[in-house]
């Protein structure tokens, strides 16, 4: 299975491109990241903006794309870098190297979204299969198993990519995204949730809870 994370200009999988995306392979813990450019007609989408048409969204919660990637519009811009068909290309070649061709996003419909739309755009055949594991169900589910009851926000699912790593034992103290870094963060989010177990070396710092070691019971609460 492939972790993938892409950053994006904004969330409409249209108007928006993508300039960077980061991956890893469970089987191996082999990785990828890559960036390039958005094309000419693609635009910066404030999430502010966006976050109007989300249900759930508060204002105070959600940041612009620049303090949310860390890159100003010029570097997304940056006319020496590849476009974002040459990006794709890489990546999909990379994905073709994999032994099991599912993605695994924290929520796929965005991210699976965009590469969607973007294969379309450029006539690209999509190497991945149509069916992604989803995080944040997954996340959900143990979170129900183990406590009897969904982790919910007023009228909405609470369980985004903070309140997963909180769940699991780890923290985020980052500021800016990047895609490989968040890739691995949902890889080692989802090994510890599925499997009991960490994947990744760098987070062992953070112990597991010994609601999710294999064979251990009880609840939990964040």
């Amino acid at each position: 299975m492939i972790v993938t994370d892409l950053e994006m200009s904004g969330l409409d999988p249209v108007k928006c491109g993508i300039f960077e995306i980061g991956a890893v392979d469970l089987e191996t813990g082999e990785e990828f990241l890559d960036t390039c450019r958005i094309d000419d007609e693609d635009i910066l989408l404030n999430v502010l903006e966006e976050a109007a048409h989300v249900p759930g969204s508060t204002a105070e919660a959600i940041k612009t794309v620049e303090e949310v990637t860390g890159r100003s519009e010029a570097q997304m811009r940056d006319s020496s870098k590849q476009s974002q068909k040459e990006l794709l290309e890489k990546f999909f070649k990379w994905i073709e190297e994999r032994k099991f061709k599912n993605l695994v996003c924290q929520n796929p419909q965005f991210d699976v979204g965009f590469l969607d739309i973007k294969a379309r755009k450029y006539g690209l055949k999509k190497p991945f299969h149509f069916r992604s594991f989803d995080l944040h169900s997954i996340a959900q589910a143990k979170y129900y198993e183990l406590n009897g009851r969904f982790l919910i926000k007023g009228e909405y699912s609470n369980m985004g990519l903070k309140e997963v790593l909180k769940f699991v034992g780890m923290e985020d103290t980052r500021g800016a995204h990047n895609a490989l870094e968040d890739a691995k963060l949902t890889a080692e989010a989802f090994s510890r949730i599925v499997y009991g177990k960490g994947i990744l070396s760098e987070y062992e710092k953070f112990p597991i809870p010994d609601y999710l070691k294999q064979g251990a019971k009880g609840g939990s609460s964040i």
